[in-house]
């Protein structure tokens, strides 16, 4: 959390301090600093836009994009969004394997690639000690389960941060930062020790409104905001029930699961059956009426 701080520079007062904290910490939490950050300045940029989706943020598919996709990539999808790989291979991939080359940045100049390969042999030499003294078997079995553990804790948090009901996702046309910002960010309620261990970042909401208030001042904001405690709020029994969400329908304006998307297609198809029915029965109602005036006409000329 220091480190992500450090990116926004606002843990110390000044940005050359903060951006060599942050890159030794990087070497710590394999995540190479300079890479990190100008992603994650493109995910404060543009959270919330539909039109600027794919860096720094978890993929999220419209109801209307899923359905158009091929059997194969539905599939695809969904083993993307199941918990197990999200939070299980998930962490795996991003910072053993992902953040060792600078991925969606390869052709975005030198700093990512100086970032990626400088954290990488930071890393080999922190852990050549180790290595030499006991072994690469006991030095894997003690460093693999924390970055396992740690990671899939950064994606819970980065997860319910931004994939709630009543998040906020628009078009570019509609997209305004204070909108997407108050809005698409939730307000995480834990409990004192784990605010303490996650450094206020359940405060995002507000985070994302302004990421130049340290994490020790985010609590600040909200006692003398206190109408920003009502605003995306979801305690931890309700961030439970967010993993299912995994589609933004843009009618509903919400995120919604698999299940509610097949009921709502159900609904849909039903309406339209009735709408049907509904005007079949109109037309045979007028039909009806036309041969009754008629059939009238006639008689009254007799």
């Amino acid at each position: 959390m220091i480190q992500h701080d450090c990116g926004h520079g606002s843990f110390f007062a000044n940005r050359r301090a903060d951006d060599w904290t942050g890159r030794l910490i990087g070497a710590l939490t394999f995540t190479p600093y300079d890479y990190w950050r100008r992603a994650h300045a493109v995910h404060h940029a543009s959270a919330g836009n539909l039109d600027e989706r794919g860096v720094g943020d978890i993929t999220t598919l419209t109801v209307a994009e899923y359905r158009q996709m091929s059997c194969l990539r539905k599939l695809g999808y969904r083993l993307y969004r199941n918990p197990a790989v999200m939070f299980g291979i998930g962490p795996i991939w991003l910072f053993l394997f992902k953040q060792r080359l600078p991925f969606g940045m390869m052709r975005s100049g030198l700093e990512p690639w100086v970032s990626t390969m400088t954290t990488n042999l930071a890393i080999l030499v922190l852990a050549f000690g180790p290595i030499w003294f006991v072994g690469l078997a006991p030095v894997m079995l003690v460093q693999l389960p924390i970055v396992v553990l740690a990671g899939s804790a950064g994606i819970w948090l980065f997860y319910i941060q931004h994939q709630f009901e009543e998040t906020h996702w628009s078009q570019s046309s509609q997209w305004q930062f204070q909108d997407a910002a108050l809005h698409g960010s939730s307000y995480y309620v834990l409990p004192f020790g784990l605010r303490w261990l996650t450094a206020n970042i359940g405060i995002h909401h507000v985070h994302h409104l302004s990421s130049r208030v340290p994490y020790y001042r985010l609590p600040e904001v909200l006692r003398d905001y206190p109408e920003l405690r009502d605003v995306g709020r979801i305690t931890v029994m309700e961030s439970f029930r967010c993993v299912k969400l995994v589609l933004w329908d843009e009618q509903a304006q919400r995120l919604v699961s698999f299940r509610d998307m097949r009921a709502c297609r159900l609904n849909e198809k039903h309406l339209a059956t009735m709408t049907n029915h509904l005007a079949t029965m109109t037309n045979i109602d007028m039909a009806a009426g036309a041969r009754s005036a008629d059939w009238q006409c006639r008689h009254d000329g007799r």
